[in-house]
């Protein structure tokens, strides 16, 4: 691929300074950095520190398997691929075989990295690990958290592919999973 970076671009870069914990949660660390840019400028930035997480595109005959969940920032349910948190010392790919066994029942034979993306660079230093999950075997026993309600279910590529970015598909990190799946697929528009 080309590079888009150049020398020149090296004046758009900040350089950070002080980093500040303003609010610890369950999911994430709030902080507060205080960067400089290369002219001078300062600022105090949010920044949100949190594990990272996979996506599990499982790939089940002409269809996907997908999980239906509520999303409390939404304030609705969401469909989506499984994933979730990366354990802390957890290697990515053995967080992807868990999730998609917790969430759907099903385990991976096979498993391949699609890649990997930071969910929002303005905000997150995270990174979400996106998986094809194939030739599944279903174990009939799904292994949820005591909070996570989930019910899975196939839906047809195309139904998923026409759905991103709907009511019902609203997750923007699921249109990425997505579209690492077109490109390791090499399917063209």
């Amino acid at each position: 691929m080309k590079n888009y970076f150049s020398e020149n671009d090296e004046k758009l870069k900040w350089k950070t300074g002080e980093t500040k914990s303003l609010l610890k949660t369950v999911v994430c660390e709030v902080t507060s950095r205080h960067n400089t840019s290369s002219t001078g400028v300062e600022g105090d930035y949010i920044v949100m520190k949190a594990p990272d997480w996979v996506i599990v595109v499982a790939e089940h005959e002409n269809n996907f398997l997908m999980v239906k969940q509520w999303r409390h920032g939404e304030k609705a349910l969401s469909v989506e691929f499984p994933g979730g948190v990366i354990d802390k010392g957890e290697e990515p790919e053995t967080a992807a075989k868990r999730e998609l066994e917790e969430e759907t029942g099903y385990k991976a034979n096979k498993l391949t990295k699609l890649g990997q993306v930071n969910p929002n660079p303005a905000l997150f230093c995270n990174h979400v690990h996106v998986y094809l999950a194939e030739d599944l075997t279903p174990t009939g026993i799904q292994h949820l958290d005591k909070d996570e309600f989930i019910n899975y279910l196939e839906i047809p590529k195309e139904e998923v592919l026409q759905g991103m970015g709907t009511e019902q598909f609203p997750h923007a990190i699921m249109g990425t999973a997505l579209c690492f799946y077109l490109k390791h697929k090499k399917i063209k528009f």
